[in-house]
């Protein structure tokens, strides 16, 4: 991936794009809990891939932003899509570019008509920003081959320090409509448990490969222990982050910040075994 230097003339967005570029990819970190957090992050988003598909599949990154795993995808010989409502990054991501299969297709990726289902579809930071995340999973999921995966993260909504509202709680999702699709950590609208991922990933035709857990809140810099990342050495920090991932899965859903899931795509039912199915219920 080629770096890029800040230009004045440069569009709002590409400068805000580069701001987080400076922390997520060029080392130049101001906030040292949003760098770890998004280095784990990284980390479970391209393993959570990496472990189901061999280089040549098709992926789809939706909502992409400014590309980083659009393009580190592409350069690993991944054939990506990149998508985002933000036509403009285009051109701030192409400024990266150095090598491998990668398309732009900017837009409401499931008002969007492709001419292939994809292998995978990638959904990073972005279901907690729909008024709809039933909704949104499922029209994703159709963009996605039988057998295919997505591959989703997102804030863990059991976290001890989430004020937000579960989504299976609220009846009336639609009143959040006028706010979604808003960037950054204000547009959270949802945090997803892990208790409805299994009841989303139902209604969309999907199952969960897996869910894990990641990022405490020491390597988040919550609580203000931005100044001890600072200061302990990595290998400190890395030795915690991993000794509270082997907690038992309910002290983990209080104690981490982050989650990543990875769905399968079921085979359709085939419409005459729905017919005979719905015979029999008659």
């Amino acid at each position: 991936m080629r770096r890029v230097d800040r230009q004045d003339d440069w569009p709002q967005s590409w400068k805000d794009s580069y701001a987080y570029d400076r922390q997520e990819i060029y080392g130049e970190i101001s906030n040292h809990g949003y760098a770890c957090a998004y280095k784990n992050r990284r980390r479970q988003t391209l393993r959570l891939l990496t472990e189901v598909l061999a280089p040549g599949a098709r992926i789809l990154d939706l909502a992409g932003a400014q590309g980083n795993f659009s393009l580190t995808l592409a350069e690993m010989g991944y054939d990506v899509t990149w998508n985002d409502l933000r036509e403009e990054l285009v051109d701030y991501i192409r400024l990266k570019y150095e090598r491998g299969q990668l398309q732009f297709a900017p837009g409401n990726a499931l008002d969007l008509h492709f001419p292939f289902l994809f292998d995978a579809v990638l959904i990073t930071e972005v279901i907690e920003h729909v008024a709809h995340p039933d909704e949104f999973l499922a029209k994703t999921a159709a963009l996605v081959k039988p057998h295919g995966s997505i591959v989703l993260t997102t804030p863990n909504g059991t976290y001890f320090r989430n004020s937000l509202p579960k989504f299976s709680d609220c009846a009336h999702p639609r009143v959040y409509e006028a706010v979604q699709f808003r960037p950054d950590a204000e547009g959270h609208i949802f945090l997803l448990h892990p208790d409805e991922i299994r009841v989303l990933a139902d209604r969309a035709g999907l199952d969960v490969d897996l869910v894990r857990l990641f990022t405490n809140p020491l390597t988040a810099g919550h609580m203000k222990t931005e100044t001890l990342l600072r200061i302990l050495p990595r290998r400190w920090i890395d030795m915690f982050e991993a000794a509270t991932r082997r907690l038992p899965f309910s002290l983990q859903q209080k104690l981490l910040v982050q989650m990543a899931v990875r769905f399968r795509k079921r085979e359709p039912v085939p419409d005459e075994i729905c017919s005979r199915e719905q015979d029999s219920i008659r």
